[in-house]
């Protein structure tokens, strides 16, 4: 339902998001190459929009500066949530529920386990000295990979 409101709003808002900028649809029906009515509305997501084309290029474009900054990363760790961990079994048992019942729980101690994660490799400096790090975080799938 969030991503629904938000859709819509970005399909309401257009003319606040600067996307009378994208005018290929226009050109087109002005030089009677189409009918209007076969391309259909575009609609142009913002870069905040979360896993949106425009979200995602932002962020490999910034991670590869990075990578120019700091150079080619040492370390590639995946670390992917399990459902069965104790936390959330315990959660979810006490109420009578799956671990697919209540995402929000799962996505919570994910980010927990996440953060001390990533508090071990800087502070703790379990890889050694970190330079540079960069997250990229799969909701989806509760993945998130770690480069440094």
């Amino acid at each position: 339902m969030i991503e629904s409101s938000r859709l819509l709003f970005y399909r309401l808002h257009q003319t606040h998001l600067r996307a009378d900028f994208y005018k290929g649809l226009q050109e087109a029906v002005l030089q009677g190459d189409t009918q209007p009515s076969s391309k259909g509305q575009r609609i142009i997501l913002s870069s905040s929009f979360t896993g949106g084309t425009r979200y995602m290029l932002q962020n490999y474009q910034d991670a590869m500066s990075i990578c120019k900054w700091a150079g080619y990363p040492d370390l590639f760790i995946t670390f992917t949530c399990n459902p069965k961990w104790p936390e959330i079994t315990r959660f979810v048992n006490s109420r009578g529920l799956a671990p697919e019942d209540r995402p929000d729980i799962i996505t919570r101690v994910f980010k927990v386990k996440l953060d001390h994660l990533i508090k071990d490799l800087r502070d703790n400096k379990v890889f050694g000295q970190v330079k540079a790090g960069i997250i990229i975080a799969l909701l989806l799938y509760h993945n998130c990979l770690f480069l440094i």
